[in-house]
C-alpha cells in the first residue's frame, strides 16, 4: 500500500502522537498532547497533516498554522515537522514540505517559514529543509520566562 497523506482532524488528533512524540518529547501521554492541540491550538488556527503507510497512526507529521506579519506578509508557518525515527529515509518530510507549499500558495501565502533547533541530531532535517528550497533567513532569539 503506497503512503497516503491527509489532514487530520478531531477527533483523530490522537493519530499524529507517535510521529509528534518524537519531535516533542515532552508530551508523554497521548492525551496531554491531544488536549493540547485540540483545546488550544487549534483555536488559534493550528493544523495537522499525516503521511500513513499501512498503519493506524501517522508515520510522520506537519503542524502548521498561517499568520500575518509586517515582516513577513501573510506566511504559513511550520511549527512542528517529526518523522518517527523507523519510517525516517523514506521521503515523508520532502512530501509534507511540498504539500505545505503548495498549501501556502493555495491560501495567498507570501513566504513559508519554519524554526529548526541546532545540534547534530538535527543535521539530516537541516540537510532536507536546504534540499527543499529553505535558506537560513534569520537567528531566532528566545527567553524563557519565570511566572
Amino acid at each position: 500500500m503506497a503512503a497516503e497523506l491527509r489532514e487530520i482532524l478531531p477527533p483523530d488528533t490522537g493519530l499524529a502522537y507517535p510521529a509528534m512524540a518524537a519531535l516533542r518529547p515532552h508530551f508523554t501521554d497521548e492525551a496531554s498532547l491531544i488536549a493540547r492541540v485540540d483545546e488550544v491550538q487549534r483555536a488559534e488556527g493550528y493544523r495537522l497533516v499525516g503521511v500513513f503507510e499501512d498503519e493506524p497512526h501517522a508515520v510522520a507529521v506537519a503542524g502548521f498554522r498561517v499568520g500575518h506579519t509586517l515582516a513577513w506578509g501573510r506566511f504559513l508557518y511550520v511549527d512542528d515537522l517529526s518523522t518517527l525515527p523507523e519510517a525516517r529515509r523514506r521521503g515523508y518530510g520532502r512530501q509534507l514540505l511540498e504539500w505545505l507549499t503548495e498549501e501556502a500558495q493555495r491560501l495567498g501565502c507570501d513566504q513559508l517559514h519554519l524554526d529548526s533547533g541546532l545540534g547534530a541530531d538535527r543535521i539530516d532535517a537541516h540537510r532536507l529543509y536546504f534540499n527543499t528550497g529553505l535558506a537560513v533567513s534569520s537567528f531566532h532569539f528566545a527567553r524563557r520566562l519565570q511566572p
